[in-house]
């Protein structure tokens, strides 16, 4: 499987958008730092939206997708999933 995610910081007020093949292996990373760069910097680590698929084309393409969009169009994708913006990876094994 395959996952493009969205993490955002403790304010909500910063938005990554990513891709994995392994969510909750990429989630340890980014809680704890082990990714260097933007995230780390940030503290963007709150898991507010995935979606999966089979097709890792399929999932570049969205990921491309939601990169490219504005960041009200981000918050509505987020919404309609999460509209308490919950950090959805709580119960995930690390």
């Amino acid at each position: 499987m395959y996952y493009v995610y969205i993490l955002t910081n403790r304010s909500n007020k910063v938005l990554y958008t990513g891709i994995t093949n392994n969510l909750e292996r990429r989630l340890y990373e980014h809680k704890n730092k082990l990714i260097k760069g933007f995230t780390e910097k940030y503290n963007v680590n709150k898991l507010v939206y995935f979606g999966s698929t089979d097709d890792v084309e399929a999932a570049l393409v969205r990921e491309k997708q939601i990169k490219g969009w504005t960041r009200c169009k981000k918050i509505n994708l987020i919404e309609s999933i999460n509209p308490e913006w919950k950090d959805l990876s709580q119960g995930f094994n690390y």
